[in-house]
């Protein structure tokens, strides 16, 4: 075994679902690759070589194992694709404010033996401990997410996170955050609490002081099991993972942990980082701009993006070892030229380099998890809870 890559290209999608038309018709046309390249002529000479423009529908031969996946998770999320990535099956989340489940939650928390009160009149948050703030999030989209936000100074981060696993154990929303920051206090978080939408209550977390050096933050998914993913498992197993980009966000692990956003600055510390690192390790990449190009709706800038991430692989490649394995994929759709702002819920790529991989179509996949079913298989690791793998199909005998 050598080193192991897995490579997000976020929102970078090939095509529509083909459930679009019943469950996001506005999705319905969506095809970021082929779009980006009648808009604004995109080239990506590397990765179309290995396979991406025979997913597109082209006559190419491609020079790497290659194939697509559906979208197991419901709609189209970064923080659900990468938890299918990791090996698991995310349930179909709800949409719920504190105005409306603070009550439940509240009983809920004091059954667990701990205080609660709602600290300010007319708001539907809570206080637990004294510090620790229960209320929306009001960043993403109505009802997504509940964000449990520390004063650290008063509690741990473990007990902070234990904390928010009562609130995940009871809620059926796609997301439970639970941050903080020694930086800032209880008295600020409370400070910050607002109303955006009506009876959207919580705390605005730039104006809290949580984010900076010293943020912490762990991410609960609906129906994810972080314990039974790839890169916990291979941490237990003693296989050191490095999470750079956004999978420092939104996959966990104990590890290295970079959350860089700029991409130039995300491709060198990667390659730093690789050159250095055990023979075993594993990198988990996620290069962010081109989800961010998508949600400005800047075909230019995705168009920069990507070309900058294919021509690092083009010097990259050459220098895998032997046993390396490096996978190429994306989390979702984010089509800058279907007329909104959104993910769109399209198939993603799948494209497989190594020394010891042939050339060879893996077909569509039902699951991203398959992935992940491969990196275990790879590492010799017990199955995911989810996903089936594909290392037999790509590996030359």
């Amino acid at each position: 075994m050598g080193k192991l890559t897995l490579f997000v290209l976020d929102g970078f999608g090939i095509g529509a679902m083909a459930d679009c038309k019943e469950t996001v018709p506005q999705d319905a046309g969506a095809h970021t690759y082929r779009h980006l390249q009648e808009k604004v002529a995109v080239k990506l000479p590397v990765l179309e070589r290995l396979g991406l423009e025979k997913l597109a529908g082209g006559n190419s031969v491609p020079q790497a194992a290659y194939g697509k996946s559906n979208l197991a998770h419901y709609g189209a999320d970064t923080f659900m694709g990468h938890q299918e990535l990791m090996g698991s099956r995310p349930g179909i989340p709800a949409k719920r404010l504190m105005k409306d489940i603070g009550t439940k939650l509240k009983t809920e928390l004091q059954a667990e033996g701990y205080d609660v009160r709602y600290p300010l009149e007319g708001a539907p948050i809570l206080l637990v401990e004294e510090a620790v703030v229960v209320g929306d999030n009001l960043e993403s989209q109505l009802g997504n997410i509940i964000n449990v936000v520390c004063d650290l100074n008063k509690v741990t981060f473990e007990e902070a996170g234990e904390i928010g696993k009562v609130v995940r154990k009871h809620v059926d929303t796609s997301r439970v955050i639970v941050f903080g920051n020694k930086k800032t206090n209880i008295d600020r978080i409370l400070s910050s609490v607002q109303e955006k939408a009506p009876g959207q209550w919580g705390v605005d977390s730039p104006s809290s002081g949580v984010y900076g050096e010293g943020y912490r933050v762990l991410h609960l998914g609906y129906g994810v099991e972080y314990e039974k993913q790839f890169a916990y498992m291979a941490e237990q197993a003693g296989y050191p993972v490095y999470r750079i980009g956004k999978t420092a966000d939104v996959i966990q692990a104990n590890g290295f942990s970079d959350p860089v956003v700029e991409t130039k600055q995300l491709l060198e510390t990667y390659e730093k980082l690789y050159r250095s690192s055990e023979k075993e390790a594993t990198f988990l990449v996620n290069v962010q701009e081109t989800d961010l190009a998508g949600h400005k709706e800047d075909s230019s800038w995705y168009k920069e993006v990507l070309e900058e991430a294919d021509q690092f692989f083009g010097s990259f490649i050459e220098t895998l070892d032997e046993d390396d394995l490096l996978i190429i994929t994306a989390d979702h759709g984010n089509d800058p030229t279907i007329g909104h702002s959104n993910h769109t819920r399209e198939q993603t790529p799948i494209l497989i380099v190594g020394k010891q991989v042939k050339p060879n179509d893996i077909g569509t996949r039902m699951t991203m998890a398959d992935i992940a079913a491969t990196m275990c298989e790879y590492r010799g690791l017990p199955k995911p809870e989810f996903g089936v793998s594909f290392l037999g199909e790509i590996l030359e005998a």
